[in-house]
């Protein structure tokens, strides 16, 4: 005769898929704002190096990044959480990883093109960003439709600023060949 099994808890203090979930919701979360901070350090719009760069008219203004940056980092976090609490073992560490990824070269290109003021290097990384959007979605709808569906826009969003980032490049680079 076979005993029946204990149910597991769902009040987030066992072990059971209601804690597991919230430790993934929580460790996408601080992963999402560290790299939101860290790379928010790094931007200055105000500086005398990128207030002299020639950019498009097509160009946001400088308060509609933050507007859209907020809500598609809340969208990462929730997704990465969403996604990590639906699968476990290997797949679960190469989801993480590629998570891990994500969330550094999105704070890499900050750095590169900021701090570094490199216009080639902020391309580069932006296109390292958009191959890894592209995995990171990839992986995450094997796991879950939904929480792949809510990382489109974020990487709609670094595809733009691929565009955008390219064009500031170019014009900046024929503006120094005239100089």
């Amino acid at each position: 005769m076979e005993l029946p099994k204990k149910p597991r808890k769902r009040n987030g203090r066992g072990r059971g898929p209601a804690s597991g979930a919230w430790r993934a919701y929580a460790a996408t979360t601080a992963a999402v704002v560290a790299a939101a901070v860290a790379g928010a350090r790094a931007v200055d719009p105000d500086s005398p190096w990128y207030r002299s760069l020639e950019k498009p008219s097509w160009q946001p203004p400088a308060w509609a990044f933050g507007a859209v940056w907020t809500p598609l980092y809340a969208s990462v976090a929730w997704a990465g959480g969403r996604a990590l609490a639906g699968v476990r073992g290997g797949e679960r560490r190469a989801l993480a990883v590629g998570l891990g990824v994500n969330l550094a070269l999105n704070t890499a290109w900050n750095r590169w093109f900021f701090r570094r003021r490199s216009l080639g290097g902020g391309v580069a990384g932006t296109l390292l960003l958009d191959a890894s959007n592209a995995d990171l979605i990839r992986r995450t709808a094997r796991t879950d439709r939904a929480a792949a569906a809510a990382l489109v826009p974020y990487a709609a969003w670094c595809a733009f600023a691929t565009v955008l980032n390219a064009d500031i490049a170019r014009r900046n680079a024929a503006a120094r060949r005239r100089g």
